[in-house]
């Protein structure tokens, strides 16, 4: 019991100075006085000319104290802080609107758009910002993982779930075991192609997040040209993406699984059915490319297993 308080204890204060520390400087003192537990922290909304709000254990909160408006100048320190002052070397992630500090943490962005050739390039005059507070759970996946295999064999799974409803914990998780090993199967080889830096949380190159000793990880890669680097480089058993949203990354997947490839990745949804009824996925479900799916939903703020259903769409659980 000691050592998992003092695990948590641990975390909480990591959690806290990397993300008091980029705030400004008119913020740090309110937001220690809040005494938030920082695993239950979620997201801190910083807009300009409106109220600063938090995410907490799944509910809107301001200030318990007073009111406090964002400033315009408010933004821009904290974006000074997360850049560590030179924001042109982050150009390549600010203009996929988002930047990564230390922790793993992930401070969203919007304002207005450069625009060149016809592609966006940069984000200027920023006016929002929204800090997503990484949470690494592990042992999140252990109701899960017994579900995914047939015979010893890992299935590819697809994971349904809205946003914001602890898909990427729960990958991240996967990724995890899958590539240690469990009493289920031995450890695989992992390929994951991290687009926006939330499964590794890598900062300065360095993975912040614990993905498992026999995992390969592609940062801040397109997932379509990515996952057809790992298959011509790395030889993955098993290949992990977050949020496939596009016809290429479709026809990307498809390719890597009949290259033998097992498959673990998720997709915005309410619902298997909803999923099912889109277009743009029906290759999944006529080529039956996916054994298994995952399908979260929220629960008392907190995200939770609706039910996991095979390949005919027979819910197992």
């Amino acid at each position: 019991m000691y050592q998992k308080v003092s695990d948590k204890a641990g975390r909480n204060a990591g959690k806290k100075k990397s993300i008091v520390n980029i705030l400004p400087q008119s913020l740090r003192k309110k937001v220690e006085r809040e005494r938030f537990d920082f695993d239950k922290l979620q997201e801190i909304r910083m807009r300009a000319g409106k109220p600063l709000l938090f995410r907490y254990a799944g509910k809107e909160r301001g200030l318990s104290d007073s009111v406090h408006i964002v400033t315009a100048e408010e933004i821009n320190e904290t974006l000074q802080y997360a850049a560590n002052y030179s924001l042109y070397a982050y150009e390549q992630e600010m203009k996929q609107g988002y930047l990564t500090i230390e922790g793993g943490h992930r401070m969203g962005m919007a304002g207005q758009v450069i625009i060149k050739g016809g592609r966006i390039r940069n984000l200027r005059h920023v006016s929002s910002v929204n800090i997503r507070v990484a949470h690494e759970i592990k042992g999140c996946a252990d109701g899960t993982l017994p579900w995914l295999y047939r015979g010893g064999r890992l299935l590819s799974t697809l994971v349904i779930a809205p946003p914001g409803c602890g898909k990427t914990t729960l990958l991240r998780d996967l990724i995890r075991q899958i590539s240690n090993g469990t009493d289920l199967s031995e450890g695989q080889n992992v390929g994951v192609v991290d687009e926006r830096s939330e499964l590794g949380g890598s900062y300065m190159g360095i993975c912040q997040n614990d993905l498992g000793i026999r995992t390969d990880l592609l940062d801040t890669c397109p997932k379509a040209e990515g996952m057809m680097m790992l298959v011509r480089s790395m030889a993955p058993r098993v290949i992990a993406v977050d949020e496939i949203g596009s016809m290429e990354e479709v026809k990307t997947l498809q390719y890597a699984m009949y290259c033998g490839c097992r498959m673990i990745a998720t997709v915005h949804g309410a619902s298997y059915h909803e999923i099912r009824g889109k277009p743009m996925f029906d290759l999944f479900f006529s080529e039956k490319l996916f054994q298994r799916y995952v399908v979260m939903e929220w629960g008392n703020g907190v995200g939770r297993i609706e039910g996991i259903y095979d390949e005919e769409g027979v819910k197992l659980c």
